[in-house]
């Protein structure tokens, strides 16, 4: 009885800390800029908290670090180290300052309304905006699943009950309080993701007697499709060319995520770009790579013949069942942080794209900015609402495999913008058509690998290659396409990118002087 009520007590105080802090938000919602991006003014430690955990949730946790541990053993750690250095170091350095610079020129405050702006196009602004609310909402609904086994095990709470409780409290500090009550709790919800994946790590390598012993033990464990001996252990796992893929998509699927994206428009100056850099590269090493590195080990925890039954969703909550009651209650808070926190991003995403950048000019003429923030408030609470009905109907109907329906959302958005939004931000000559091109053939090839998967070649029915494969092919396709089809107007183009080419003053212990 002490032991519950010292677990609810953790999960009140959890909550109420993140209400409170959207209620302190208040003065920045005011208008769209402080709503949607906090009136840019976001410091470096915010916003790499906010990347990251934006980028990890209870996906990563339980989803992906359980089946790729069983897949791949510890050879799974190269994912979060990839995730780390590909998909945070690197977006920082080749996204982070252009972004900055070329959205607050175009003043684009969503990914849409920088492709409507960038190429001159407004059907690719409505297009973008339909493919984010469409393939946003499997996305969101994939968050909630990784929550119902911790519950169940930790609280005996149904799982309906689970999600609705996250649901409403995350709207909550997201209505009244905006980006900047997202971006404050991302910052608290990162220090709790931080500590509890050092201590659940610790506690779950000393059932196998530490680090060598959980390794040799894992050395032993063999799998009638795998021939080689120890390969569970082993610097590469059992299959690199599928290691590599789940890498690729992992991390530079990041690269075209909205909800990834935005973060970078919101940062406050040079020193907070690289501040941001570094902090959030260290994020992602230690909570990916300690995620993934955990997952390896999830064959010293159940056979083959659970997790057929079980799915893979069943690894990681095996794993941590043994730990100390107070131990599985920062488990079951470091989740819900890490759900939270990329919920928020989400809804936040998709309300002011659909509102921007579909709802303003074209359904509803002359929308003021009080009008525009009432109805992303509006969408937030319906984005929220049909992402956890369908999380409920999902689980009810026996549907809990969380990495594929995560795979075919994150593998469409990321194929379908990571080209254009790349190229767009460096290359004068990538055009419009190009653009659509790769939003038909990453939304397209992905709808069609979930609705017809075995007419794919055997490497690609996986959802994971499959998306891999689609942000590869839209990185070469645009260049292609730009080269025959109708160019953009030259001086609009030399004037979105001037802002590249503007004198700025700095230290001189920032840059030296001319002889």
């Amino acid at each position: 009885m002490i032991k519950m009520a010292v677990k609810i007590i953790m999960l009140a105080v959890f909550f109420g800390i993140m209400v409170g802090v959207g209620f302190y938000c208040r003065a920045h919602t005011r208008d769209v800029a402080g709503f949607v991006l906090g009136g840019r003014s976001v410091g470096p430690w915010l916003t790499a908290f906010a990347y990251g955990t934006s980028y990890f949730s209870a996906v990563i946790f339980v989803g992906y670090a359980g089946q790729f541990g069983w897949k791949f053993g510890v050879a799974s750690t190269w994912i979060g180290l990839g995730n780390a250095f590909l998909g945070s170091l690197l977006a920082w350095v080749v996204l982070g300052r252009r972004t900055r610079l070329m959205t607050q020129n175009l003043n684009s405050a969503t990914m849409p309304e920088f492709f409507g702006k960038r190429y001159e196009s407004k059907a690719l602004k409505i297009i973008s905006s339909i493919i984010i609310f469409i393939f946003l909402i499997p996305y969101t609904a994939s968050l909630y699943n990784g929550l119902s086994r911790l519950f169940a095990m930790a609280f005996n709470v149904d799982y309906a009950v689970c999600v609705m409780v996250m649901a409403v409290l995350t709207g909550i500090y997201v209505i009244v309080g905006g980006y900047m009550a997202t971006a404050i709790n991302d910052f608290i919800q990162g220090i709790i993701m931080l500590v509890g994946i050092v201590a659940v790590i610790c506690s779950v390598l000393s059932v196998n007697g530490g680090f060598i012993g959980s390794l040799t033990a894992l050395s032993n464990v063999t799998d009638e499709s795998v021939a080689m001996p120890g390969v569970f252990a082993s610097f590469f796992g059992p299959d690199p060319a599928g290691l590599f893929a789940v890498v690729i998509l992992t991390s530079l699927g990041t690269w075209g995520l909205p909800q990834m994206v935005q973060k970078f428009y919101a940062i406050k100056s040079e020193k907070a770009i690289s501040k941001g850099t570094i902090i959030s590269t260290l994020f992602a090493v230690v909570v990916a790579g300690g995620c993934y590195f955990l997952g390896g080990f999830g064959r010293l925890f159940l056979t083959g013949e659970e997790v057929a039954k079980e799915g893979f969703d069943a690894i990681i909550p095996a794993m941590i069942e043994r730990l100390p009651e107070f131990l599985i209650g920062v488990v079951i808070i470091l989740v819900l942080s890490a759900s939270m926190s990329t919920l928020s991003s989400l809804v936040l995403a998709s309300s002011s794209t659909l509102t921007i950048d579909l709802i303003k000019d074209n359904i509803i003429k002359n929308m003021s900015q009080k009008k525009q923030v009432s109805f992303m408030r509006v969408l937030v609470v319906l984005f929220i609402a049909i992402s956890a009905v369908i999380a409920i109907v999902q689980y009810k109907s026996n549907v809990t495999f969380i990495a594929q329906l995560m795979g075919v959302s994150w593998g469409a958005l990321a194929g379908a913008f990571l080209a254009p939004f790349l190229y767009g931000l460096y290359s004068k000559k990538a055009t419009g058509a190009a653009a659509l091109t790769s939003f038909i053939l990453g939304t397209g090839i992905m709808t069609l690998n979930m609705l017809a998967r075995s007419a794919f070649p055997a490497m690609l029915q996986s959802p994971i290659n499959c998306g891999a494969f689609v942000m590869i092919l839209g990185l070469v396709v645009v260049p292609i396409v730009s080269l025959f089809t109708k160019k953009p107007d030259k001086d609009a183009v030399e004037k979105m990118f001037s802002c590249y080419e503007q004198k700025v003053s700095v230290p001189a212990k920032e840059a030296l002087g001319e002889d």
